[in-house]
């Protein structure tokens, strides 16, 4: 798969493209991208998205931001996977968001990538203001010889959506959060040096250093599947928490024990996936009582893991 990120690049073949941030690719995403592939045909156009990065909220309004799903890393690994040929990395900054939504349809659509069909989601919005809508990009396609297509709201218990994922996993529900991606959820971060607490209790854990704008699961402990840099899969004990046992208060943090894994990885990156929540955070009246519950969780980790069918993850940085 090809990534584009100069502003100055013209594609040689025409595109079926579809737009937008694409945040956990979850099962709505994923359809978008499977139309996309059935528009370009039989012949030489590309299967094409423009997404941006960073996401639109982080600049033009941090505070309220939405915590990601994943990385720019893991979105592009994503889309390879599913199959698209080329992707448009749209930096965005305060002079991408002045820029009116025509001529970004002109800019980017027109000229860079030779549109013939488009694929959006229902509600999508664009451009300065987010003045620009399906309606706009019709219009426009009428003058410039593309097709509109706007890709349907999809959805079980609720609609497929990167907002649906972000509440799942706040309130604690790991398995919903699962289904709306239609695979495990999955942090990626650097290994960092922490105070070696679980290795002197007899679980060393690798202490990650996510994307600080990365959505995490409720606080608990969960079994798990880690992919080490070889491309090898371990069965994973985590634990995202305070660490209240040993300490009155501090900041999240998430580590994972790979079970039966030997080897250093300091300064590594990890994919952490989430199979299945097995308890909340707790306090124990003793670090003995403590150490019993790790072994149950560890045993509890490897039984999931013996159900778990790994992705291919290419990793990027």
């Amino acid at each position: 798969m090809k990534v584009i990120d100069d502003d100055e690049w013209r594609a040689s073949s025409p595109s079926a493209v579809a737009v937008g941030v694409f945040d956990g690719l979850h099962r709505g995403h994923q359809q978008v991208l499977a139309e996309v592939r059935a528009l370009t045909g039989a012949g030489d156009a590309l299967a094409t998205v423009v997404t941006f990065d960073p996401h639109p909220a982080t600049v033009l309004d941090p505070p309220h931001a939405p915590r990601l799903i994943g990385t720019i890393g893991q979105r592009l690994e994503g889309m390879a996977r599913l199959g698209v040929d080329q992707v448009r990395v749209v930096r965005f900054d305060h002079a991408l968001a002045s820029e009116s939504a025509e001529d970004f349809i002109v800019r980017v659509l027109v000229a860079q990538l030779r549109t013939h069909d488009v694929v959006v989601g229902e509600d999508f919005r664009f451009g300065h203001e987010r003045r620009g809508d399906v309606a706009l990009l019709r219009s426009y396609g009428e003058r410039f010889g593309y097709v509109v297509h706007s890709a349907r709201i999809e959805g079980d218990e609720e609609r497929w959506s990167s907002t649906a994922v972000r509440a799942a996993l706040t309130r604690g529900d790991l398995a919903r959060a699962n289904r709306v991606l239609g695979r495990p959820f999955t942090v990626r971060g650097r290994v960092v040096h922490g105070d070696a607490r679980g290795a002197s209790l007899g679980f060393a854990t690798a202490n990650l250093a996510p994307d600080a704008r990365q959505q995490l699961p409720a606080l608990g402990v969960y079994a798990g599947a880690a992919r080490t840099p070889d491309g090898a899969w371990w069965p994973a004990a985590i634990s995202v928490g305070t660490r209240p046992q040993f300490y009155e208060a501090g900041a999240v943090g998430v580590e994972a024990h790979l079970v039966g894994y030997r080897g250093d990885l300091y300064d590594q990156v990890l994919d952490v996936s989430f199979l299945s929540a097995l308890r909340p955070e707790s306090t124990f009246d003793s670090v003995d009582a403590l150490v019993a519950q790790m072994e149950r969780d560890v045993r509890a980790t490897v039984a999931v893991f013996a159900g778990f069918t790994p992705e291919s993850f290419v990793l990027l940085r």
